[in-house]
């Protein structure tokens, strides 16, 4: 029973009791989102005796011990992977994680899973108390474990999972690397020989007199509008550097950013891509754990853009219908060529989960040869522009003095 925070309904609250035990011993409780008095009951009914109660927090407080980080979700499931390999039950490798977490909020995390635990909730349920932090295709996963009895095995098709995009997640920050290099030098050359340069150029021009090519004696005006002001331009440098370190280190700066450089015609294709190939890849493993189709495709709608939700929904709603998976993908714009004939063998030999990760897979060595062609063109284009732009600088900062050579001559 879940307690709301409704008007008249009774508060959230995380309860601590100091109850004793049937052996006499003193100990203390911990309980998560529900009222005092549902806490006390809890407690009775496993054969305790409440001598005291603490209100320690409104609200969930692992939920807000993680609220400025972020949970190491497949750090966690590959070590919770190794103990129950090694012959742990759950609550014992749970409390392992527990006691050798360093980092304050995963600990807080980890703690109040265990409690949650001891109080006889199943893990999938306790894993649901924080959608912010566990999936729900990691959530159904577990659930469905826990139905076999073969958690490790579900875990196991889990990390495999991420591993998966984290891969192809790393190579595309790897490429990117370098470009964005590429950039914040020749953005510094071009300030520095705008700011320091260029100014020492005016000097000599205005000293001889002659009037300078128009495009000239605009450059030379923006150099000495920085170095006049060259406290102000450092200051505004500053911020725009902060800001942007900032922007980048924060979840929603990131998803923003992204969504800006996914909307260019020549990326928003690639990207549709990507995330048609982790769709397949997590309805996959929602198949292997036992899902039907029609929910699990409701289960990773949000892995899609706003479009291709719209698409995904026309094409559950055909599967609830009868239709093939292939057939409604296809008809709802979801499914390449390549796709099309591996689900058609799928549904055919009755391996459909095997052969939408190897659709997933395809799409994702197809996607890596296409970001090392990008990468190996970006590089050059950009190198081209930004000396293009400094040799601009320089040119139209010589240009007076090319024509006064002229004029002697």
């Amino acid at each position: 029973m879940r307690a709301t925070s409704a008007a008249g309904a009774t508060p959230l609250v995380r309860a601590r009791l100091k109850v004793q035990g049937v052996d006499g011993r003193a100990q203390t409780l911990d309980f998560a989102d529900v009222s005092e008095s549902e806490a006390v009951r809890r407690a009775v009914a496993r054969g305790f005796r409440v001598l005291a109660i603490e209100r320690v927090a409104n609200g969930a407080p692992a939920t807000e011990a993680l609220a400025g980080g972020r949970f190491p979700l497949l750090l966690f499931s590959q070590e919770l992977l190794a103990l129950t390999d090694a012959g742990l039950n759950l609550s014992e490798a749970l409390t392992t994680l527990h006691a050798k977490e360093r980092q304050a909020s995963v600990h807080v995390v980890l703690g109040a899973m265990l409690q949650s635990l001891r109080e006889g909730r199943s893990f999938s349920d306790v894993l649901a108390q924080w959608p912010q932090h566990f999936p729900d295709v990691y959530v159904a996963t577990v659930r469905a474990a826990e139905r076999t009895g073969d958690l490790p095995q579900a875990l196991t098709r889990y990390i495999a999972y991420q591993l998966q995009f984290e891969a192809v997640r790393k190579k595309l920050v790897a490429a990117a690397i370098y470009p964005a290099m590429l950039l914040i030098v020749g953005g510094l050359v071009t300030l520095f020989l705008l700011g320091y340069v260029v100014p020492r150029f005016s000097v000599l021009y205005e000293s001889s007199g002659r009037e300078l090519p128009s495009m000239s004696a605009l450059l030379l005006q923006a150099g000495k509008a920085i170095y006049n002001h060259g406290q102000l331009a450092l200051i505004g440098l500053a911020v725009v550097a902060a800001t942007v370190v900032w922007g980048v280190g924060r979840q929603e700066g990131r998803t923003w950013l992204l969504n800006q450089v996914l909307k260019t015609p020549w990326l928003a294709a690639k990207a549709q891509e990507f995330r048609l190939a982790r769709f397949y890849r997590a309805v996959s493993l929602l198949l292997a754990a036992g899902i039907s189709l029609p929910r699990a495709m409701g289960m990773v709608t949000k892995l899609l853009a706003a479009g291709q939700q719209a698409q995904l929904a026309d094409c559950r709603l055909a599967v609830e219908r009868g239709h093939s998976l292939s057939t409604a993908l296809v008809a709802a714009g979801l499914a390449s060529p390549v796709a099309e004939s591996l689900l058609k063998v799928g549904e055919r030999s009755g391996q459909l989960a095997e052969m939408l990760e190897r659709t997933a897979r395809f799409a994702d060595e197809d996607f890596a040869r296409w970001i090392d062609w990008a990468s190996r063109l970006l590089e050059p284009v950009l190198m081209t522009v930004i000396g293009l732009v400094i040799g601009t600088v320089v040119v139209l900062m010589y240009m007076p003095i090319f024509e006064l050579a002229g004029s002697l001559q």
